[in-house]
């Protein structure tokens, strides 16, 4: 990273980052060009692992692609704030991000109610009521994070 005061290893903060962000974008292998879709997601850590939830309908291009290569990389982003001096002339915007990469899988229906759990308390709903009748129609992934690091640009970091 050119950039190595702004870069985030500690596993705890890269959660803090993530626990933040609204939307996960994922990154699947596709030719002649990575296909690319933003994604709502839930986050659960299991042991060292941190796992990412997904879920969509049943069938689409995503499942194909995935079906053929089920390695990914993610990219998810949060606290946006445009930072501009009309004195200078100069602007530049604060963030955090969490990039990385991993194995996506696919869920068995005994997993989904759980991984429908995990998604809701990302969005501060931990009581939402899984219509499980849904869950039929419903397709639930899981990402194994292999690797990841974060970035943060706050303009009170800058010397």
């Amino acid at each position: 990273m050119r950039r190595s005061d702004r870069e985030v290893t500690d596993n705890g903060d890269l959660i803090d980052i993530i626990r933040r962000c609204e939307v996960c974008r994922l990154a699947i292998s596709d030719e002649p060009v990575p296909y690319i879709l933003p994604l709502n997601f839930g986050m659960e850590i299991v042991g060292e692992d941190t796992v990412l939830y997904f879920h969509g309908a049943n069938e689409g291009k995503k499942y194909e692609l995935i079906r053929k290569n089920n390695r990914v990389a993610f990219e998810m982003d949060c606290s946006h704030k445009l930072v501009s001096s009309p004195e200078t002339g100069s602007c530049t915007m604060e963030y955090e991000s969490v990039i990385g990469e991993g194995f996506l899988q696919f869920v068995g229906d005994g997993e989904k109610e759980h991984a429908m759990n995990v998604l809701m308390k990302q969005y501060h709903m931990e009581d939402f009521p899984i219509n499980m009748n849904v869950m039929v129609r419903t397709c639930v992934m899981k990402l194994m994070i292999h690797s990841m690091t974060g970035k943060i640009r706050m303009k009170y970091q800058d010397k």
